[in-house]
């Protein structure tokens, strides 16, 4: 009954904010158009705003779980046109504040004590409000000032309730506006589904802290603070509280003395060291949750705070985001191409040449600015729409962290102004190509890989008896085969040796900045089939 009532008032809001008029621009079946032209409300409501707006209003009325789901939706730039995606962008997950004594309550049931156990004071009134949690401010016993974050009551039920309506209304968008069916809105929905689930688990935020604190353990670059582990799970999460400056307060970072230019390079280095070092980076990283540590005007520190929404990136997407960016920051538009499909992200029989003269068309007007003006977040964009008119599929992945360097990029930009980002990310992904062929990393690279060469190597043992059998049942028919004995064999033992000596390169994919990579099975099919080929050879 409650989901009836919710789905009427997903109808009344639509009503409200006329967004009836944009599907009357689709190819409805003519039924529904009939009835959307005969409703009363044409005349009734007018239509006021664009189209972005009445969205970005529809979705703040329907309440928090639409606006994070707008949130989301604006990150997808590939999908969305840059008017609503802008809106989109400025919708804050802000929400009345729920009572401190039930978040006290809420605490007492997660942590199996009371509060006054657990703290020595606790601030009834809450610091921050949103859509998932609340957050406080407390003390320990220690005396050490401690935030602490508590799920939103009844929050799970309301997440699922609305969420099966998104669905409904995505398979009515589906099945009644074929247009609409590239922007794969069931997809999208999964996504943040996804997403969202994650943020209900604390104890997930806490571990994706604790990551990078250790990441940046040795760094003065980012500050992370400490999770208090004994107080923290699922539903509650205790960590030091910070006090910094709030990233785009401009005035209070210029009152502190801080360096902005040197402030705005070090945001850049961060995300980069993030992405390429680590493979783990902070994907929400927006103005409330990035802040500046006044104590260090003359050594500019970041401190970051929510750690719901992290990124990663396997070794393989590494190297060919970091190839592409240099391919095209060299212009190299059939690199670029060829990148796309090798890497799975576009389909095998894609027409390269094609892709390749649509990526130049993007790109070429880009490349009329100056450098220091080039937009890393642009050149991705502009490369996933272009691959979208190829059926890339979408990664997500790759999404947030496009969604994160178009953050990163605007806050650097507002502090200085004229930051290259160019400049300052080269000589870092540079250093990760190098690093990745150094006799470290291939020593680390043996380290891993030894526990599944071990497994494999007691079956080559047959395979090579088996390979030189093969080649020598010639000579074992007698010493003086004939050619018609011998012709057969030959040919076979040449495919089987030139098959493990391709077997050798393409069982660990060269990704490295077109650097040969060998691993240890590389090395034990290169030499069986080596040898297969010189006994052919000698025969």
């Amino acid at each position: 009954m409650k989901a009836i009532v919710r789905g009427f008032s997903i109808v009344r809001v639509i009503l409200r904010y006329r967004l009836d008029v944009p599907l009357l621009g689709y190819a409805l079946p003519l039924p529904v158009r009939l009835l959307f032209w005969c409703m009363p409300w044409r005349l009734l409501i007018p239509v006021r705003g664009t189209v972005a707006q009445r969205i970005r209003l529809a979705l703040i009325d329907l309440g928090p779980v639409f606006v994070k789901f707008g949130q989301l939706l604006s990150t997808r730039r590939d999908m969305l046109d840059d008017e609503l995606a802008e809106q989109l962008a400025t919708l804050l997950d802000k929400v009345p504040a729920f009572d401190g004594k039930l978040s006290k309550q809420l605490i007492e049931q997660a942590l199996k004590q009371k509060v006054d156990e657990a703290f020595a004071e606790f601030d009834e009134q809450p610091l921050a409000s949103a859509s998932v949690a609340q957050v406080h401010a407390a003390r320990l016993s220690s005396g050490e000032s401690v935030v602490v974050k508590v799920i939103r009551p009844g929050i799970e039920r309301i997440i699922v309730r609305d969420l099966r309506l998104m669905r409904l209304v995505a398979k009515l968008i589906n099945a009644g506006v074929p247009n609409l069916r590239r922007l794969r809105l069931q997809g999208v929905i999964d996504e943040y589904e996804k997403t969202i689930f994650d943020e209900l688990d604390l104890q997930r935020e806490a571990g994706n802290a604790s990551q990078l604190k250790r990441n940046f353990d040795n760094s003065h670059l980012l500050y992370i603070p400490k999770i208090h582990w004994h107080l923290s799970n699922r539903k509650v999460l205790v960590q030091e509280r910070i006090h910094g400056l709030p990233v785009n307060d401009i005035a209070a970072i210029d009152r502190a003395g801080i360096n902005r230019e040197e402030l705005a390079k070090r945001g850049v280095e961060i995300f980069f060291t993030q992405v390429f070092r680590d493979s783990f980076f902070h994907a929400d990283m927006h103005p409330g949750n990035i802040f500046v540590n006044p104590a260090l005007p003359n050594d500019p520190q970041y401190m970051a705070v929510d750690f719901g929404i992290v990124g990663s990136l396997t070794t393989e997407d590494q190297a060919y985001l970091a190839r592409i960016l240099l391919a095209f920051f060299n212009r190299d538009y059939h690199q670029i191409a060829q990148l796309h499909v090798d890497c799975g992200w576009l389909p095998a029989d894609t027409k390269v040449h094609e892709f390749e003269g649509a990526i130049r068309g993007v790109s070429e007007p880009i490349f009329a600015r100056p450098l220091a003006e080039i937009s890393f977040a642009e050149v991705l964009l502009g490369l996933f729409h272009t691959a979208r008119r190829f059926n890339m599929q979408v990664q997500p992945q790759l999404v947030l962290l496009q969604k994160t360097m178009l953050n990163i990029e605007g806050l650097g930009r507002q502090l200085y102004p004229q930051l290259d980002l160019w400049q300052t990310a080269q000589p870092i992904l540079e250093a990760w190509f190098k690093r990745q062929v150094s006799p470290k990393q291939v020593y680390k690279q043996l380290k891993q890989e030894w526990p599944d060469l071990a497994q494999q190597l007691p079956h080559l043992p047959g395979l090579v008896h088996d390979a030189l059998q093969q080649t020598a049942r010639p000579r074992i028919a007698g010493n003086a085969p004939s050619t018609q004995q011998s012709a057969p064999a030959k040919p076979w033992s040449g495919l089987i040796g030139l098959g493990l000596l391709v077997s050798a390169v393409y069982v660990h994919p060269m990704t490295q900045a077109d650097q040969l990579w060998v691993s240890p099975v590389s090395v034990v099919l290169g030499i069986v089939g080596a040898l297969i080929l010189w006994q052919r050879g000698n025969r």
